[in-house]
């Protein structure tokens, strides 16, 4: 899993540790099951973290084209609301201590998902 570094939007990506491998159908049966399962968790984990309006998971996969889904958190106040975000503001980098206060903050709700 990716953090974009984009502070006008809680963006996760989740990459599938498979090489060579550009579209879910390439994957078997078992693999799209689990991909599906664990997408579904993150989203669920980071509507509830961050209270989210909505959420916009995709896998265009144009410019990098190993396969990955993107998860994004969206708010009806967000600055691309409610267009798509891809290419229409310039990214806000987070701070190095808000880039740790998130992974912590993700990893420790992951475990707890995880657990129950």
């Amino acid at each position: 899993m990716r953090l974009i570094n984009d502070s006008q939007y809680p963006w996760f990506i989740l990459v599938p540790k498979r090489p060579d491998i550009r579209e879910v159908f390439q994957l078997s049966e078992t693999e799209q099951q689990l991909l599906q399962q664990e997408s579904s968790l993150l989203a669920k984990m980071l509507a509830e973290l961050y209270s989210a309006d909505k959420m916009n998971i995709a896998t265009i996969g144009n410019i990098v084209s190993q396969l990955h889904v993107h998860h994004i958190v969206r708010y009806k106040t967000d600055i691309a609301w409610p267009a798509p975000v891809w290419g229409k503001f310039d990214a806000i980098p987070y701070t190095e201590r808000q880039i740790e206060k998130i992974i912590v903050q993700v990893k420790n709700r992951l475990k707890e998902q995880l657990i129950d």
